[in-house]
């Protein structure tokens, strides 16, 4: 089950192009992500985030794609429509928004630009879709 955040809600009525779910989406995709690479702060200090938990903007959105395929599957590129997300650039401003709420944090380094035209989302999420058995279980 997921929690209400009202900081969430504030920045969907700021910026209403992308859903509610979408940033919790990139909010769940972060974490994803972090653990897939090894990065994940100390279950008991969450709230820490040192420059080892750091993800760079290419990490995210692969890690964003590979949860998508995860949880909706060939309804990934539908989803993220009705969220009004078209393509990576996107995912930037969700993140970027977030940062700006404190919801995120970012680095010196890190851009907007990182998330610009990085893949095709029909390509990635439809075309290049493949089920594993070995993940079906």
């Amino acid at each position: 089950m997921t929690m209400y955040v009202p900081k969430l809600a504030e920045i969907v009525r700021r910026d209403p192009r992308y859903a509610y779910e979408a940033y919790q989406f990139v909010q769940e995709a972060l974490e994803y992500t972090q653990k897939k690479l090894g990065r994940a702060p100390r279950p008991e200090k969450p709230e820490d985030v040192e420059p080892q938990h750091h993800v760079r903007g290419w990490e995210l959105l692969d890690g964003i794609r590979d949860l998508a395929l995860r949880e909706f599957g060939l309804m990934a590129r539908t989803v993220f429509r009705m969220w009004g997300i078209q393509r990576t650039d996107d995912f930037g401003e969700i993140v970027f928004n977030l940062v700006e709420s404190n919801l995120m944090s970012k680095t010196d380094e890190d851009d907007r630009k990182d998330f610009h035209d990085v893949y095709d989302l029909d390509e990635a999420l439809v075309k290049g879709f493949h089920l594993r058995l070995d993940e079906a279980e």
